[in-house]
């Protein structure tokens, strides 16, 4: 039998993890949902559809399963249930495929479903509000349509979703207890220091300066005006690339190594 991965013993092992929990794997996530689907209905009814759409596809993904991940490896908050994880008949590799698995696919895909299906209802429960013999029908019909998962917004969430989600399943095999509150202030901390330490490293090159953003650009006082000095476009395209999907993957595979490591 093949030490790394044998399919039969990793469909046991996904199967173990989602019944075992069955509060923490489907509760969770239901709470998520019904937050995201009371969330949705409060910002379109006091604000607008498109502010609805956005903030609760935003939290909902990226979000809720940055929460979600913090309880994926939550095997090692005790003793008793952190040795009894290690010692399942199964590899480092596997549990972490099934981690991987449960964060990465599943989750997203019953929220997408989940969102495409609310989402749906209340534009179709618009439209059908809308008085056709209106002068403003068409205006106001064509006003609000259907979030699109491959729009510019949804663009730019996958990749934040791939990054707090791998920093959370890390944090979750780092801090035993509270995971999710420590990888939090842990990560801000980070994000912290990273922006000062990019502040006072532009102040030592440009003297006075307005707003400077890591690994983006810098905006220099020049007397009363504002002038910006920003990356190379190729530069640019490389720090982009790298941060949106390299340095997520790289958490996701820490998180590989930091659980073959609670193995020993």
């Amino acid at each position: 039998m093949n030490n790394t991965f044998n399919a039969k013993r990793f469909a046991l092992l996904f199967k173990k993890t989602l019944l075992e929990r069955p509060t923490q794997m489907f509760g969770f996530t239901g709470l998520i949902l019904a937050v995201i689907l009371i969330l949705y209905f409060v910002c379109k009814s006091q604000i607008s559809f498109p502010v609805a759409q956005n903030i609760t596809f935003i939290w909902g993904l990226a979000g809720g399963a940055c929460f979600f991940a913090s309880f994926v490896f939550g095997y090692f908050s005790s003793n008793a249930s952190g040795a009894s994880y290690l010692t399942l008949p199964a590899s480092a590799f596997e549990k972490w495929l099934c981690g991987i698995l449960i964060t990465g696919v599943l989750y997203p895909l019953i929220f997408l479903l989940f969102y495409r299906m609310m989402d749906t209802g209340f534009v179709a429960m618009y439209h059908n509000s809308l008085d056709p013999s209106s002068p403003l029908y068409k205006m106001q019909y064509d006003a609000v349509y259907v979030f699109s998962f491959t729009g510019r917004l949804a663009m730019k969430v996958y990749p934040i979703y791939l990054l707090l989600t791998g920093i959370s399943l890390i944090g979750s095999l780092y801090f035993n207890k509270a995971s999710f509150i420590k990888t939090a202030l842990s990560f801000c901390l980070v994000c912290f220091a990273l922006f000062a330490f990019n502040w006072m490293f532009a102040i030592i090159l440009f003297g006075k300066i307005d707003s400077a953003f890591p690994f983006h650009g810098v905006d220099l006082l020049v007397g009363k005006e504002v002038g910006s000095i920003d990356l190379p476009k190729q530069m640019f395209q490389v720090y982009a690339y790298a941060s949106d999907f390299i340095v997520p993957l790289l958490f996701w595979g820490l998180t590989y190594i930091r659980l073959r490591e609670k193995e020993f």
